[in-house]
């Protein structure tokens, strides 16, 4: 427990990037997606399946070029995502080298890691932007009620194949947790949408937890036990902020049909 909590202070940055928002946020959404990307990609080659990290570094830099280079505008996205996708078919053309998988696995990298975490930066951005905090509350405090909750009143397993010390009331705690803290959050900064913080906690509760258990899955299949080793009790990068590709996109998806229809 100690290197558990030890480990959740490195979330200390991630409070303070959120307070600043814009450039610092834009910053640090990169550099987390390049990182997850070399782990992901690392991670599929212990299963002999060899995705292009340069396409898609590639890629992610000419996404965060277009953010810069167009600011405000979205219409971009869609153009990307399509050369993007173009640019890791043209990787394997060497196929005595290269095989449909490896292909796939790179769109794989820069749609799973890049396009969602880039989410965040679309809700930073928008007239709801405050909302970004969303994602990090209902990611902290839905891993930290989660843990406490399983810990010490967890039976039922949640699913043992995936993580076997994960279970169903550690779930529901998590949920609570992050609920309690965006209401919180809501009475704090006083916006007009306060009735929809609870919404948001437990959308963003439960997409994140099934984040964590996607990645999981990955990783079984991958044969790992982590990402990486950045991170003392939590493994890599992608280890900590598996839960946020889930819950980045709810978050903004949420704004732009619910809030601003």
């Amino acid at each position: 427990m100690k290197t558990r909590v030890l480990s959740g202070l490195i979330m200390v940055p991630l409070v303070l990037i959120l307070y600043f928002r814009g450039i610092p946020l834009v910053l640090a959404a990169f550099i987390v997606s390049a990182i997850s990307v070399y782990e992901l990609l690392k991670g599929l080659s212990k299963i002999g399946i060899m995705g292009n990290i340069f396409i898609s570094w590639g890629s992610l830099i000419a996404l965060y070029a277009c953010h810069f280079i167009v600011p405000g505008r979205h219409d971009y996205l869609t153009f990307w995502l399509v050369l993007s996708v173009i640019a890791s078919f043209l990787g394997i053309f060497n196929i005595e080298k290269h095989r449909i998988e490896d292909a796939l696995a790179t769109i794989f990298s820069i749609v799973y890691i890049e396009f969602f975490i880039f989410h965040i930066v679309l809700i930073d951005e928008g007239s709801y932007g405050v909302l970004v905090w969303m994602v990090g509350i209902t990611a902290i405090f839905t891993d930290i009620f989660a843990y406490f909750t399983g810990y010490y009143f967890g039976k039922h397993k949640l699913c043992p194949k995936l993580s076997p010390k994960k279970t169903i009331e550690g779930a529901m705690g998590g949920i609570l947790g992050a609920v309690l803290f965006s209401i919180v959050f809501g009475l704090i900064v006083k916006i007009e949408i306060f009735p929809h913080m609870i919404v948001l906690g437990i959308l963003g509760s439960i997409m994140g937890q099934l984040g964590d258990l996607t990645a999981s899955s990955f990783k079984r299949k991958m044969g790992i036990k982590d990402y990486g080793n950045i991170i003392p009790g939590h493994g890599g990068i992608l280890d900590r902020f598996d839960s946020i590709i889930f819950t980045a996109p709810t978050v903004y998806y949420y704004i732009q049909l619910i809030l601003q229809r």
